[in-house]
């Protein structure tokens, strides 16, 4: 079965077909910039691009950068413009998709149900927690395998900053930070989340997991095994697609 996803960051918008058998792409994945401002319209806009590049006209599911209730009502807005707070994203969406089927969840549980099920996280019992490295710090918390919603753990205080003013990717380029320095901001933060939360598992997901080489081996102390997300950046599309599917 194939299923259209698209995960709004706050630097891209990317979206493709994602066959939910294999949690794979079909087609290379379409990219456009996040707009700045990104307000609703605007988004709404580049959702609409990403979605008509490939024709589609079934289902789609949608990611967002914040907490998303009840499936479609927008709570927190930080990396994006404070006029989503409150929107009814699924209502805004599913018209100007031309009354496309739409389901809408937090992007960073999106990427965490994908890895669970296709990725790292696959099989994984206990305490697992998916966190995804950006323009902020997304968070998908589960208990054996059954998922928190919103936990948005990436605004705990870190040496009095929200974490993902400090431990974030955009942090690391904002600061210019070597990625032993940027490994250490991480690794305070992982033990942080590690103290609240006692998981046995760490997946690090978002652009950065790519390149987790130069920055996993470098943390030390934290009791909990870390790993890569094996979807990447592509989990996010992955992880809506899936639940646009749970939606029919």
């Amino acid at each position: 079965m194939q299923i259209f996803g698209v995960d709004i960051g706050g630097s891209g918008i990317k979206g493709a077909p994602v066959d939910l058998d294999r949690g794979e792409l079909v087609q290379e994945r379409f990219k456009v910039l996040t707009p700045h401002p990104a307000t609703p319209e605007s988004v709404v806009d580049g959702v609409k691009e990403v979605v008509g590049h490939f024709g589609w006209t079934g289902p789609v599911g949608i990611t967002f950068p914040g907490v998303v209730t009840g499936g479609s009502t927008i709570r927190t807005a930080a990396n994006v413009d404070k006029g989503w707070i409150d929107t009814d994203a699924r209502a805004l969406f599913g018209e100007r998709l031309g009354g496309l089927p739409v389901t809408v969840l937090n992007d960073a549980d999106a990427a965490g149900v994908a890895e669970m099920r296709f990725g790292a996280g696959r099989d994984r019992r206990g305490t697992v927690i998916v966190l995804t490295l950006g323009t902020g710090i997304g968070s998908a918390l589960f208990t054996d395998g059954v998922l928190v919603p919103n936990t948005e753990l990436g605004h705990l205080e870190l040496n009095g900053h929200d974490a993902e003013k400090r431990a974030s990717t955009k942090a690391k380029d904002d600061h210019e930070l070597s990625w032993e320095q940027w490994a250490n901001r991480v690794q305070k933060y992982l033990a942080h989340v590690e103290m609240l939360f006692s998981p046995e598992l760490f997946v690090i997901g978002g652009g950065v997991s790519r390149k987790s080489h130069r920055f996993l081996p470098l943390i030390k102390g934290i009791r909990a095994e870390i790993v890569p997300a094996q979807l990447q950046n592509n989990a996010g599309i992955v992880g809506a697609a899936m639940r646009a599917a749970d939606a029919r």
